[in-house]
């Protein structure tokens, strides 16, 4: 949105101030200034200050935006700020801009009489549901400012795992990239080069080595179709993925898979663990915090099993029979889950059991990184070392044909 630089007389001081305010358009700076008892001298508009709105594939909400959000939200009402002012400082300051455009648009609604539970869940594409049903119970239970600082807390343990998982996705990437592009650097410079030296000999070439001349040609000629294919592959298996079918395989391989599973398993439970502590602290009952974690724990395996133990719950059951039941969390959480129900305090079981999962995570995908180093480097060398060889066997056509 553009900015609109202003000089103003308060009607209260009488005296002149001036700055810079974001507005959707100078009749809206107009109003914002009246609504502060003010009374405009001069508002323009700053040059330059037009946007372009971007895509959200190139600007996202991420958990770590959320976590400042969260962050700055309760420090502003502990110093004792109302929810309006909250919203307009943020409205100004927050550099997201999606995130931006959506709270210039909740404090216009905010300033009108909605809630902010409300305004929020018409913006279920940026603010996630923990975050709305969190928001909806500190309204009603009248400590916002609390239910912000826990939320604050979450998303920023939540960003750290996020950050600890993509790391370790970093090497075998990077890996995988530089393999593929050595591959294209042979195929396209260097085994055309190397093979003409041996098909004026006469000798007929080996079939690996046609087969990668052949392939050597079909990069080199139809390169774009290529790209188009792979780039139909992605768009495909990226819709294939977001299926409840397609999905469902994938969550289920998560757990199979001997490399990951361990890994897997810490990050859910830790999920798990912290969310549901972090409902049920904020007095929402039990089956709707259940509820709620089913739709943010990340997997379709679990989400089908909350669901299942939200009904067994519902008929009298204790949670921890159902969690055991899954057979998807380690059975530490089920012990946890059960002593909580017996002491009363659920919500503090499970945060302490979140903080020691959440060292566990750390431990799984060290040792996930260091499993997977040394497979990627096998695979890299047996697909270089398969070319290289590929173009070594003319040479020992030719000796047998000498």
């Amino acid at each position: 949105m553009p900015e609109y630089s202003y000089r103003a007389v308060s009607m209260t001081t009488g005296e002149t101030e001036k700055g810079v305010y974001t507005a959707k358009s100078k009749i809206e700076a107009i109003e914002y200034l009246r609504h502060k008892r003010q009374i405009p001298i001069l508002v323009e508009e700053l040059k330059g200050s037009k946007e372009i709105p971007l895509p959200k594939i190139f600007v996202k909400v991420k958990t770590k935006d959320l976590a400042v959000l969260c962050r700055q939200f309760y420090a502003m009402l502990n110093a004792g700020i109302s929810i309006v002012g909250c919203l307009d400082i943020l409205t100004r300051q927050t550099e997201n801009k999606i995130l931006k455009s959506a709270m210039s648009d909740i404090y216009e609604e905010v300033q009108k009489g909605a809630s902010l539970s409300e305004t929020m869940k018409k913006r279920k594409d940026i603010f996630p549901e923990l975050l709305i049903n969190m928001i909806d119970a500190g309204e009603i239970s009248g400590n916002l400012d609390t239910i912000m600082e826990r939320m604050a807390v979450h998303f920023e343990k939540e960003n750290k795992i996020l950050n600890k998982i993509q790391g370790a996705m970093m090497y075998p990437i990077i890996l995988s990239l530089l393999a593929i592009g050595v591959v294209i650097f042979l195929l396209i410079f260097i085994m055309p080069t190397f093979i003409s030296l041996f098909e004026g000999s006469g000798a007929e070439l080996p079939l690996p080595t046609r087969i990668l001349l052949k392939l050597s040609d079909v990069i080199k000629n139809y390169w774009y179709i290529l790209l188009m294919g792979i780039i139909g592959a992605v768009i495909g298996s990226k819709k294939a993925l977001e299926s409840d079918k397609g999905g469902l395989i994938i969550d289920n391989l998560k757990f199979r898979l001997p490399v990951v599973k361990n890994a897997t398993k810490m990050v859910i439970t830790s999920r798990f663990s912290r969310t549901l502590a972090t409902l049920l602290s904020s007095g929402i009952p039990l089956i709707q915090a259940l509820d709620v974690v089913s739709r943010v724990v990340g997997n379709r395996i679990v989400e089908k099993g909350i669901k299942t133990a939200i009904d067994e719950v519902r008929r009298g059951t204790s949670l921890a029979q159902p969690i055991k039941n899954m057979g998807v969390f380690p059975p530490m959480l089920d012990s946890m889950v059960a002593i909580g129900e017996e002491s009363g305090s659920l919500d503090n079981i499970l945060e302490k059991t979140a903080n020691f999962y959440d060292d566990e995570v750390e431990t799984s995908i060290a040792k996930l990184t260091a499993m997977m180093e040394p497979v990627m480097i096998v695979i890299m060398a047996l697909v270089v070392g398969s070319m290289v060889v590929a173009m070594v066997l003319p040479m020992f056509s030719m000796m047998q044909t000498v």
